[in-house]
């Protein structure tokens, strides 16, 4: 592709596109634990592109209520060599917030919860276990971390140092507004929304924009509604599986990671290619 290289992330490449655009390109690699690991899944860059561009048309009137937007522009006005897997976009100031929405218990929430009680400051319930409902979804803002650091998991009072106190109001309204629909719509197809992390930038007039990859396998977690039960992790539709392999693989998280088997990368393609088909009830080609 003959335009500039902008940045490469952990699964993505960002190309100047021109006319304060950007052409987002998905590949197939797969991260875990801060690392991106040396064997590809194949068709999870387009199974992650489709099913952003899908979820960005169920999510517009929630941004139209609140009166933002998304980034998407045309995932089909892309060049040849990438479509399916590229998307064209608005460039947009992005806001150095990570912002998290949880419905239900599960990873590094457990471990503090089990710890505080809490998710930093948001007080929860005694009495939860892997994988409980939580009474109402929180907002659990993180830091953006740079490629191979770790995401740092912060409070709202540093949301509010970061990007101001009306706009830290504006994040965590929209985020959960946006995270009750995109539950709302997973529970319609048997899938149960945990949690998921929505990126915002600003567009050139100011206003509260929508970008990356939107309640994809990678930026989610969906478990299947009907095998639901507290108490132990929950089969999943995300790279779950990928991290329980490394977990039980001996990896220590430090080393390069290994090559993940045949059958590990099979399991996975099947992994994202169902969640793609369940949510929008059309068959992944």
């Amino acid at each position: 592709m003959d335009l500039p290289l902008v940045a490469r992330g952990k699964v993505r490449e960002v190309y100047d596109a021109g006319d304060d655009r950007l052409l987002l390109v998905a590949s197939d690699r797969i991260s875990a634990y801060d690392h991106v690991l040396p064997t590809p899944i194949p068709d999870k860059g387009r199974v992650l592109t489709q099913l952003s561009v899908w979820w960005f048309e169920q999510l517009t009137p929630v941004l139209s209520a609140f009166g933002a937007t998304h980034h998407l522009v045309s995932a089909t006005d892309v060049p040849a060599g990438v479509a399916g897997r590229a998307m064209l976009v608005r460039r947009l100031d992005m806001l150095p917030v990570e912002c998290v929405a949880r419905g239900y218990l599960s990873g590094s929430g457990t471990v503090e919860y089990s710890r505080t009680g809490s998710i930093r400051d948001v007080t929860l319930p005694p009495g939860l276990v892997e994988g409980s409902r939580l009474p109402e979804p929180v907002f659990t803002p993180s830091t953006k971390a740079e490629v191979g650091e770790h995401d740092e998991a912060i409070d709202f009072a540093r949301v509010v140092s970061l990007v101001g106190a009306a706009r830290a109001e504006e994040l965590r309204e929209l985020t959960l507004a946006l995270y009750r629909r995109g539950a709302e719509v997973a529970a319609g197809a048997g899938i149960l929304l945990a949690d998921t992390k929505f990126e915002f930038g600003l567009g050139a007039d100011g206003g509260l924009v929508l970008g990356d990859e939107v309640l994809t396998p990678d930026s989610s977690r969906f478990w299947p509604a009907s095998s639901w039960a507290p108490g132990a992790p929950q089969p999943s539709f995300d790279k779950q599986y990928v991290r329980d392999w490394l977990t039980s693989s001996g990896w220590d998280r430090v080393s390069p990671p290994p090559e993940l088997p045949d059958d590990v990368v099979a399991a996975t393609r099947e992994r994202y290619v169902a969640a793609y088909e369940q949510l929008t009830g059309t068959s992944f080609r």
